[in-house]
């Protein structure tokens, strides 16, 4: 098990041995990451994570074979040879076909027959032995006056059926199909009636070889193909793969049930083979594009939750709401609520732009979050009567509204604002995710985060599960303040369950807060397990220990006070006694390697904890990339081809970028836009977040759309 993943995931077998075992110790997958690095090799968090699935996965592939061994123990069919394929198979479709190939017979088509007594009649036709006489005469024997064997022929007809059964039960035959439909086959769709242009337009009379297509076609075309726009076929060349099941099968091709074999054969693979390949076929090829899509989100999430936070900042929510009311929200420089309004764009426009330049005024606004909903028009015009009629030096950008609806209705909204409507609950989460995403998208489920198109195509337990990973890992890398953090946030750190987190807030709420991260196991049913594998993502600001403040875990703080007691000037002040230790270093000539050999750690660990002691507080997030603020609201109507733009890349998808050049709407960068060079994935040029010049190249008022070119 552990060589078949190192070998998939092109890692050494000593590094998976380890992974694996302390993961089926029950260490948890940042844990080992930041604390057991060196014992895994220097292992990142997604390589244990596929070490993880990987081993998942093998898991159920021996459970699959465990149970398919039982079922055909209780049958009394199981033998050396049947255990054998079952050892050998590789994945679970290879125990899907040795499932159907040894599974208890149905009432199918062939079992029908064998009720008849056909099967010594199939059985001829299989051993190809006879060459003397007709096949009619061996079906007259089985002719009888009443039923459905009224004739020569349909005994026949129903003994195939029997041959055709076994031909789709053998392994090898399906082996010879599944190569050829994939290499050979094309994917051919076509409009179910007559359909306007819209968005399946061009594949209305498409055709592709599977392996070609590109993962958001794949999506598009099933996604047509549920909505009942698009029919879907695979088209393999039939008489081809006929031939190739005959040579397979016919080994005496002076039989004279031979035109009865190959009829067999065809009906067999028309019938049982083709539609199970076909099915396997757009099954793998969903499931390639849906995790290249997963990957793509997790990349774009990413991203997102390590922006850096706009600090400092008041912030004014402006919902997008319906045409005629909306709502906004206010919120202070650490995201409390401080005011609301409601906006009437239909019977009040002046009154609603005086009353926001009063609150602007009042609440000394710094930045406008405007969101990017349905009904958006209304509130750009308002949002641009602001900007410029303010005193205050304001600036605007447009934030992703999908999540804001969620939130609104969540238990997290509802013990944060028991009081207030969800519409302004909606606008307070777009102030709060522009200052800070990571603190807020972590109050609702993953899958309401928009963060690329196709995102209701994906399998949402799979995207489900790969997006809290990622939020996970995020939350992990910037580490949780023990005191301020969110049973939302808490749930995300190593060890902890959603009832332990809504107990530690409990117990902060109750006693003030946390003076230790020892004070933890006071918490009632957080016990060593837990504490071990949580605590050192867990910060305390001001507390008793200034290590409490770090990321270096409590299992090292002996070590820590031994080096700094003997090279540093004690644990009161970190900076300045890991700045004593290293003049010390330079006069002793001792380098880091010899310093961490005297303390038994490796030296990558000891450079850990010098870091974590030099600048404890400092938050990762901050060396990102901050986000594009804008003093002017810019409409379709005011773009011209050949205009440079600077604009911020909103979503990274496999045919190109979206970029918000400040519009509700982002401008699409074509991969063939993004480069002079051929570009083969957007993430080989730009990242989520990154701001970029570009290009007017289109604008297509109908449509709404703009057309932008990263090519000079």
């Amino acid at each position: 098990m552990v060589v078949k993943i190192a070998s998939k995931l092109s890692l050494k077998v000593s590094q998976v041995e380890k992974a694996v075992e302390l993961l089926e110790a029950g260490h948890t997958v940042p844990f080992i990451a930041r604390y057991r690095r060196e014992a895994t090799g220097e292992l990142n968090e997604e390589q244990l994570r596929e070490i993880q699935r990987g081993l998942n996965a093998m898991k159920s592939l021996e459970q699959r074979k465990k149970e398919l061994i039982e079922l055909l123990s209780h049958q009394g069919t199981f033998s050396p040879q049947i255990e054998e394929k079952i050892e050998n198979a590789l994945t679970v479709p290879e125990i899907g076909d040795l499932c159907l190939a040894f599974k208890p017979a149905e009432l199918t088509r062939a079992e029908l027959a064998r009720q008849l007594g056909l099967q010594p009649l199939a059985d001829l036709m299989l051993a190809q032995e006879v060459t003397q006489g007709s096949p009619e005469d061996y079906a007259l024997r089985h002719v009888r006056t009443e039923g459905d064997l009224l004739t020569a022929e349909a005994v026949l007809v129903s003994a195939r059926d029997i041959v055709a059964r076994r031909f789709s039960q053998d392994l090898e035959i399906r082996e010879i199909v599944r190569k050829f439909t994939f290499q050979k086959g094309m994917l051919v769709t076509q409009a179910r009636g007559q359909f306007l242009r819209g968005e399946f337009e061009m594949y209305y009379k498409y055709s592709e070889v599977p392996w070609k297509i590109p993962p958001y076609r794949i999506l598009a075309i099933n996604r047509g193909e549920k909505e009942k726009i698009l029919k879907v076929s695979t088209d393999v060349p039939e008489e081809e793969i006929l031939k190739r099941i005959e040579a397979h099968v016919v080994k005496n091709r002076e039989t004279i049930f031979l035109d009865e074999l190959k009829k067999a054969i065809k009906e067999g693979y028309r019938r049982l083979i083709a539609p199970a390949i076909e099915r396997q076929l757009r099954s793998e090829l969903t499931e390639k594009a849906e995790e290249y899509f997963i990957t793509m989100f997790a990349k774009n999430l990413k991203s997102e939750l390590l922006r850096a936070p706009l600090k400092n900042r008041v912030i004014l929510g402006v919902g997008s709401g319906v045409k005629s009311v909306t709502r906004a929200a206010v919120i202070g420089q650490a995201g409390e609520f401080i005011e609301g309004a409601v906006l009437d764009l239909q019977n009040q426009w002046e009154q609603t732009v005086n009353d926001l330049l009063d609150l602007v005024r009042r609440d000394q606004i710094d930045i406008i979050a405007l969101g990017n909903g349905m009904a958006v028009e209304q509130t750009e015009r308002l949002v641009a009567q602001i900007l410029s009629r303010s005193e205050r030096k304001l600036s605007y950008t447009v934030v992703e509204e999908d999540g804001a609806s969620a939130y609104s209705f969540s238990e997290a909204a509802q013990e944060e604002f028991p009081e207030l409507d969800t519409a302004l609950r909606s606008t307070i989460f777009i102030a709060r995710r522009l200052q800070d995403p990571l603190r807020e998208l972590v109050k609702i489920n993953p899958k309401f985060i928009r963060i690329g198109i196709y995102q209701q195509e994906i399998d949402q337990d799979r995207l489900n599960d790969r997006l809290s990973f990622v939020i996970q890992l995020c939350v992990n890398r910037v580490g949780v303040d023990l005191n301020t953090a969110s049973a939302s946030l808490l749930k995300y750190v190593p060890g902890l369950s959603p009832e332990l987190t809504k107990r530690i807030v409990h117990y902060r709420e109750e006693r003030g807060g946390f003076q230790s991260r020892d004070e933890l196991k006071e918490v009632e049913g957080l016990g060593d397990r837990e504490f071990f594998q949580c605590v050192g993502f867990l910060r305390v600001e001001g507390g008793s220990n200034p290590l409490d403040n770090t990321f270096i875990h409590p299992e090292q703080y002996d070590t820590v006070y031994q080096l700094l007691e003997r090279w540093g000037s004690g644990v009161s002040n970190l900076p300045e006694s890991v700045k004593a230790v290293r003049v010390k270093m330079r006069l002793a000539k001792a380098d880091t390697a010899q310093l961490a050999s005297e303390f038994s750690l490796q030296e990558s660990t000891f450079k850990d904890i010098l870091k974590n002691l030099e600048n404890p507080t400092t938050d990762i997030r901050e060396d990102s990339r901050p986000i594009m603020l804008r003093t002017e609201v810019l409409r379709l109507e005011d773009l011209k081809e050949g205009m440079l733009l600077k604009g911020t890349v909103k979503t990274v998808a496999p045919f190109g970028v979206f970029v918000d050049i400040g519009m509700r709407k982002s401008g699409l960068v074509h991969i063939s836009q993004l480069s002079d060079k051929f570009v083969k994935d957007p993430f080989e040029v730009v990242s989520l977040g990154d701001i970029v010049e570009v290009k007017v190249i289109n604008v297509d008022l109908e449509k709404n759309r703009v057309a932008l070119s990263m090519r000079f």
